[in-house]
């Protein structure tokens, strides 16, 4: 377990730190590489680290690359002022 956490940690902290570089929306190359994504479900169990370099591999980059709220998404969680 120790493992596929500090893999996990390395992956995001890689994410995280490719941002300023990205472009903000996917690549259509990237959007298409979801297509890899599209498999039958397996009868056995899969390697949790398989899952997560698949994630990371084929999901990273088709998301927007966005690290944190927009003024958008600001406005929804704030209250209303009164008065």
């Amino acid at each position: 377990m120790k493992e596929l956490l500090e893999s996990t940690t390395t992956r995001a902290l890689r994410y995280l730190e490719a941002l300023p570089e990205r472009r903000v929306a996917p690549t259509a190359e990237a959007i298409a590489n979801l297509k890899d994504f599209i498999e039958p479900l397996p009868d056995e169990p899969t390697d949790p680290e398989i899952v997560l370099q698949q994630l990371d591999e084929f999901g990273s980059p088709a998301t927007m690359a966005m690290a944190g709220p927009r003024n958008c998404c600001r406005s929804w969680s704030s209250k209303p002022s009164i008065g």
